[in-house]
């Protein structure tokens, strides 16, 4: 399966997530690229529209290859295949310092410090796609101690031993494609450009299910 872009996924992801519909659900997106896809979701769902914040750490010299995630708590996930690309104790210490400042910032620029609880609520974590999953991990091992009723991950593609490895930590993993032979996010979407941190801004400013301020 392939995608025109994000919203074309956004929008078949939300068929899938119809059971949802109506329920109120808060949409939650992993930034940048998931932020326009969870928009889009929360607004077909009728549910409410936020980020959740985690950063995937890079291998030495090759920082694109997750070797973990941290979250804004400084909780980090580290993918099993982590030593083996070299990344030392002080390595993902100073690699977790680094992206923490950016969770900060991000905090900042996005929501003015604002966080949504999502105690008791149906909880849905979008993002574009999955690779090693880290960042999705990490996201939904920070959203689980705060007793969310039910914590749905939702992505449009991702490889099948990574959905594995999620579906320990979601209730419900909802995936479009789930193709062999996975090798980036991004062969799956013929236009799949950057999302810039005015457009996340934007997008949340006029988030689905807020009363204008």
């Amino acid at each position: 399966m392939s995608f025109i872009d994000r919203e074309h996924a956004a929008r078949a992801l939300a068929d899938r997530l119809a059971p949802w519909r109506g329920r109120h659900p808060l949409v939650l997106a992993i930034p940048r690229g998931a932020v326009p896809m969870a928009s889009i979701i929360a607004e077909r769902l009728q549910g409410e529209c936020d980020v959740v914040l985690v950063r995937k750490l890079g291998a030495p010299f090759q920082p694109e290859l997750a070797i973990g995630a941290v979250d804004e708590a400084g909780r980090v996930y580290l993918n099993s295949f982590a030593r083996q690309t070299g990344a030392s104790d002080d390595y993902i210490e100073a690699e977790t310092r680094r992206e923490l400042e950016v969770l900060r910032r991000r905090r900042r620029l996005y929501t003015g410090g604002r966080v949504i609880d999502p105690a008791g609520r149906i909880v849905i974590v979008v993002d574009d796609g999955l690779a090693t999953g880290a960042t999705m991990i990490a996201a939904l091992s920070a959203l689980r101690p705060q007793k969310p009723a039910s914590l749905v991950c939702a992505v449009p593609v991702a490889p099948p031993d990574t959905l594995e490895k999620v579906a320990l930590y979601a209730d419900e993993v909802v995936c479009l494609d789930a193709p062999h032979g996975f090798q980036a996010v991004g062969q799956f979407y013929r236009d799949f450009p950057q999302v810039s941190d005015e457009e996340v801004i934007d997008i949340l400013r006029a988030r689905p299910g807020q009363e204008p301020a």
